[in-house]
């Protein structure tokens, strides 16, 4: 009874053994993902970043030319205003006390001028029948003329006290919409030196425009006339747009950093954006509507080893050799994506003669068991996609990379902060790891 005991233990104890080893030193089956997309039309484009200033297009100071007190204003903060329409009002007393000193100043010097005209005549008359002397005429003609010019001295200064008098009324020169207002009733206005602004006015609320600094490195590609959109914390979720109008060619340096004022028309009709906003700017300096597009990963994608384990390669579509495939995850081995191979010039561009630069590539297009090497030749490219010109149709599945995952794992799901494509099917990963074969996003 005691063997049976113990042999029914040792038989628990072996079967324990085995079942820990299977569960802890088993090797995982390993299964492999392969990433891939199928290409989309969409619009590709090339941008420069910069972030500026809103502000209005035409802004107008306006300030006081004579010192005084203001005793009255008439408009505040936003009021709308036309041009003509009275602003503020100064303290009259003191510059309406002036004309009137210079106004009775002018009626004595006309006075005088009519004295020194009769006495004139008067010696002349004496002069002629030999009663005085030629320099007592003299005399006469000279204090006549000086009467003369008092006049118009006096009177001139009686025009510029009357035009500093009607200086103490403040008129809008334009119509448009007060940005501030620096006074208020019973302040002193001092004006000897600086003319002080009482007033910003802003001409035209309905078109406004970014003044943005563009680096030295990306003023070369921006000129006037391209498409922009930009942002402002205010609406994070809308898009505005606007045209590159001017490019000012005065530098400025920051730390080293040279940058130019580039300014950018902004239409607001529904006056949403205000002035003094910051604006996150995207010059699109070279731009495609409708182009065929790939992921960028999938030009660096180079199928290893261990894929050629599983799926068939096929090089005869672009005229390659099978032979020195490269392992490490599928980042390595052939020509890199995005240089041109040097054992085919590949089919010409239908349209080269409109593009900047043309460059034959390959990718990897899965067919069924097989994965078939395809020359393509693509044009513009970003950092997550390139324009494929020809070699790929919309119904190619085109392999951005794989992954290898052991029993139970999952394949990694993509951080949302990384570059995403514009549109269409977007797989994420690259050529040398990845997921399966995912959902667009």
């Amino acid at each position: 009874m005691k063997k049976m005991k113990w042999l029914i233990w040792t038989l628990v104890l072996v079967a324990a053994g085995v079942g820990i080893w299977f569960w802890k030193f088993k090797e995982d089956k390993i299964t492999i993902y392969l990433n891939t997309e199928q290409p989309t039309y969409g619009t590709i484009a090339t941008t420069v970043t910069a972030t500026g200033t809103l502000q209005p297009v035409d802004t107008v100071a306006v300030g006081a030319q004579v010192s005084g007190t203001i005793v009255k204003v008439y408009v505040d903060f936003n009021s709308t205003v036309k041009k003509g329409q009275l602003l503020a009002q100064l303290d009259k007393s003191l510059l309406q006390a002036q004309v009137d000193q210079i106004n009775a100043n002018l009626q004595q010097a006309k006075s005088n001028l009519v004295y020194q005209q009769s006495n004139y005549d008067r010696q002349n008359n004496l002069y002629k029948v030999g009663a005085i002397a030629k320099a007592e005429l003299e005399t006469a003609l000279y204090q006549y003329n000086a009467a003369k010019d008092n006049v118009n001295s006096v009177a001139a200064q009686l025009t510029s006290a009357r035009r500093n008098l009607q200086f103490t009324e403040i008129y809008s020169p334009i119509d448009g919409t007060v940005l501030s207002r620096s006074v208020s009733e019973g302040q002193t206005v001092a004006s000897s030196f600086n003319t002080p602004t009482l007033f910003s006015i802003a001409k035209d609320l309905t078109n406004m425009q970014v003044q943005a600094s563009v680096d030295e490195a990306d003023i070369g590609s921006v000129v006037k006339g391209q498409r922009v959109s930009f942002t402002v914390d205010a609406f994070p979720e809308d898009t505005f747009a606007g045209r590159v109008k001017e490019i000012r060619l005065q530098p400025s340096t920051s730390a080293n950093v040279v940058s130019y004022t580039t300014i950018i028309d902004a239409p607001n009709q529904d006056k949403r954006l205000k002035p003094g906003m910051t604006a996150s700017i995207f010059v699109y300096t070279e731009e495609v509507q409708h182009a065929l597009l790939v992921s960028a990963s999938a030009f660096q994608f180079e199928p290893d080893t261990v894929l050629k384990k599983i799926y068939k390669i096929d090089r005869s579509a672009s005229g390659g050799r099978e032979s020195g495939e490269r392992t490490g995850g599928g980042r390595g081995g052939g020509p890199r994506g995005g240089e041109p191979d040097s054992d085919s010039d590949g089919p010409p561009s239908p349209d080269s003669s409109v593009r900047k630069k043309t460059i034959t590539a390959h990718v990897w297009v899965k067919q069924d068991t097989t994965l078939v090497r395809k020359r393509v030749v693509t044009s513009m490219d970003t950092e997550t996609e390139r324009e494929v010109l020809s070699g790929l149709t919309t119904n190619d599945i085109v392999v951005l990379g794989y992954e290898a995952l052991k029993g139970k794992e999952k394949p990694k799901v993509t951080s949302p902060f990384m570059p995403q494509r514009r549109g269409g099917n977007r797989s994420t990963g690259g050529g040398g790891g990845g997921g399966g074969n995912r959902p667009p996003q």
